[in-house]
């Protein structure tokens, strides 16, 4: 059925060329557009209009076509909002009318007129000339809200695009989120910055990069998996506040709240703590809500976020006790934590060491059920080699994640600046890789090098943007907020 439509729009294009129309034109002016017409005349009635005409010239995607004899009623999409254009058969050019013969939903047109109310009192366009600039083969979906085939929807991005005002909108609020936090850090004095995604010595998270290679320098790379080392790097160079918004890759599986490829913030601060952070979190958190969505509420799913200051604080051991059971003086006992485990249905529990087998706990028992904001605190040191000692205890760490709906957004340190205790921290990553942890840091010995110099105290933190997205629109699958995510091939 489809190939038979596009042979029939092919026929129609070649018949528009025959008749001397291009088919493709690019010679309409436009002059509005449709948010801004109707803002602009949105309390203007029929007899104003009449008595006070006004021009206006646009173009966008027909949306819909209704004809009653000799007048015909098109709807028009342009970027910014829909506007009705009216063509009667008297009020147009001869040959513009033929037009319709050609005409099919889908197409781009360009129209000029004047403004006009119909009967029912929508603001239109009486059209008094009418063109088709660009001339669409393949028929727009009749059903496309009812499409089981949800991976259709992010292949052909598109026409999802098109048919979907919700998920423009999306896109939309994407755009003003990262808006927002460019001028929530540029007015804090942070340097927006750019490191490299291509990079010899991958690091900044325990993941897996994908890797290819520099044929000029033979030199095998890796696409970053963080840009964490650079930007403290910057740091040490003496850059204090420092951010950067930009992608990461991770050659990890795809679900719901995962894709190899995905956009990040990160900031540091120098003689600043985590604790410094978790205040500008909540800041930075709160005033987005609020600009989205014009309060502190946020609906996601069947519950409300709420944004207000202070959000709840919860330390890894207290989660322990609170969601897993673990008997307060038992959250170091690998007995009990093996215990939990089990009965959590933790796989391979037995193989891992302390500190990651307390998180293998933590995050089955508590992580899907910290639905308000909560700042987790306190992470083992065994599974932060980036994150500064406490002082109180150095089996812990100045470490927290910022939870919310379930899933983590955020994760913040200060930073460990002790070059001998990075050094020998990225020597237990490396043996733990010979063990078999493929996630495990490999070295870095410049980056060590460059603490050597001395980076001041400095805290830092990263944030992803495309799960803050999914927050803020209610969207429930990371796929719903990247424009082009990565899918299987066709066939």
């Amino acid at each position: 059925m489809e190939d038979t439509i596009i042979t029939q729009r092919r026929a129609k294009a070649e018949a528009l060329r025959a008749l001397g129309h291009h088919p493709y034109a690019n010679d309409f002016v436009v002059t509005d557009r449709a948010s801004d017409v109707h803002a602009a005349h949105e309390g203007t009635d029929a007899p104003a209009l009449e008595a006070n005409p006004v021009r206006v010239g646009y173009a966008g995607r027909v949306m819909a076509i209704r004809t009653f004899g000799k007048v015909v009623f098109v709807v028009v999409a342009d970027a910014s909002g829909r506007l009705q254009a009216n063509l009667f058969a008297d009020a147009l050019p001869e040959a513009d009318w033929a037009l319709l013969d050609y005409l099919d939903v889908g197409d781009i047109i360009g129209v000029t007129g004047t403004l006009m109310r119909t009967r029912k009192g929508e603001l239109s366009v009486k059209a008094d000339h009418l063109r088709i600039v660009t001339k669409s083969l393949r028929p727009l979906p009749e059903k496309w809200h009812g499409l089981q085939d949800v991976a259709t929807r992010y292949r052909q991005r598109y026409v999802d695009l098109i048919v979907n005002e919700r998920v423009r909108d999306t896109f939309r609020v994407r755009a003003r989120v990262v808006q927002y936090i460019r001028r929530f850090l540029d007015d804090r004095d942070y340097l927006e910055v750019e490191t490299p995604m291509l990079q010899a010595v991958y690091g900044g998270a325990a993941a897996k990069p994908f890797s290819t290679h520099h044929n000029a320098l033979d030199l095998p790379l890796f696409l970053r998996i963080a840009p964490e080392l650079d930007l403290k790097r910057l740091v040490v160079g003496g850059f204090h506040r420092v951010y950067e918004i930009n992608r990461c890759f991770r050659n990890e599986g795809i679900s719901t709240k995962h894709n190899p490829e995905f956009t990040t913030l990160e900031f540091y601060q120098a003689f600043a703590t985590y604790e410094d952070l978790m205040t500008l979190t909540e800041e930075l958190l709160n005033g987005l809500a609020i600009a989205i969505h014009g309060t502190d509420q946020v609906t996601y799913g069947e519950h409300t976020l709420s944004f207000a200051r202070p959000f709840r604080r919860l330390s890894v051991y207290e989660g322990l006790t609170t969601y897993a059971g673990v008997p307060a003086d038992k959250v170091s006992d690998r007995p009990a934590l093996l215990e939990a485990a089990a009965r959590l249905g933790v796989t391979k529990a037995d193989t891992r060491p302390l500190g990651h087998l307390q998180m293998e706990v933590f995050e089955a028992a508590a992580e899907h059920l910290l639905v308000q904001p909560t700042f987790v605190t306190d992470f083992p040191l065994e599974v932060s080699p980036l994150s500064r000692k406490k002082d109180t205890d150095p089996t812990l760490v100045d470490r927290f994640e910022i939870y919310a709906a379930g899933r983590e957004i955020g994760n913040a340190f200060s930073e460990l600046n002790d070059s001998d205790d990075q050094r020998s921290r990225f020597e237990s990553q490396v043996a733990q890789r010979a063990a078999g942890d493929e996630e495990a840091h490999p070295m870095d010995d410049d980056y060590v090098r460059a603490l050597e110099y001395g980076m001041p105290p400095t805290a830092g933190e990263g944030i992803g943007i495309d799960r803050l997205v999914m927050l803020l629109t209610d969207s429930p699958s990371i796929r719903d907020v990247i424009l082009f995510p990565l899918l299987r091939p066709e066939g």
